[in-house]
């Protein structure tokens, strides 16, 4: 074969894709990642399987040969919301001593973890969630009752004539105003940030 017709040959079969499979648990994950993306989108419409499927250019069933259902998929991000929260709340009480300053940075990294995930923000605040399955939301508000046990225990060394009694005030308030910080995150379109003049406004609270 002469070089002309060996390049003709590499030149031909460049010109020819080849087509890779997905490997195992690539296409789940390409699944939860774009379901993420389009939770990113403001302003965006309940998501659907049939507009995940055509996001990604496969069938409705390719979705269902890895996820039983739709909650399923959200249940995953879930879990990652979750082990993501866990994380990052270890980090905080295995540096910072207990007191108001661990309980201000545990909000601090958490308001990061939606800042930096729009879609998880989403997911956190139930506004994903809407017309799902309400096991979801019901896991949504286990987790924030996670947040609260963490940042009430963060506050008992407190002083105070009441420490148990007043670090679950400050708890529950710190909650609320998390939650509504992150709605107004998602329902500005992803515009006020939830770290907004936040030491100004945890020197209000704590």
């Amino acid at each position: 074969m002469s070089e002309m017709d060996e390049s003709s040959l590499s030149t031909a079969e460049a010109a020819t894709p080849v087509r890779k499979r997905p490997r195992p648990g690539e296409r789940r994950q390409q699944i939860l990642q774009t379901l993420a993306a389009m939770l990113e989108q403001p302003g965006a419409e309940r998501v659907t399987t049939a507009s995940l499927a055509a996001k990604i250019g496969v069938s409705e069933a390719a979705l269902y040969r890895h996820f039983a259902s739709k909650a399923q998929m959200f249940e995953a991000l879930i879990d990652f919301v979750d082990q993501s929260v866990v994380g990052l709340i270890r980090q905080v009480t295995d540096r910072e001593p207990v007191g108001p300053n661990q309980a201000a940075r545990i909000v601090a990294l958490l308001f990061q973890f939606a800042e930096k995930n729009p879609g998880m923000c989403r997911v956190m605040t139930g506004d994903a969630l809407v017309l799902e399955h309400e096991r979801l939301q019901e896991r949504i508000n286990l987790l924030f009752d996670k947040i609260e046990a963490q940042l009430r225990q963060s506050l008992k060394a407190a002083s105070s004539d009441t420490p148990s009694a007043d670090a679950q005030v400050a708890a529950s308030l710190l909650v609320a105003f998390m939650q509504g910080r992150l709605q107004r995150f998602a329902r500005s379109g992803f515009k006020r940030l939830p770290s907004e003049h936040l030491q100004a406004a945890l020197g209000r609270v704590l």
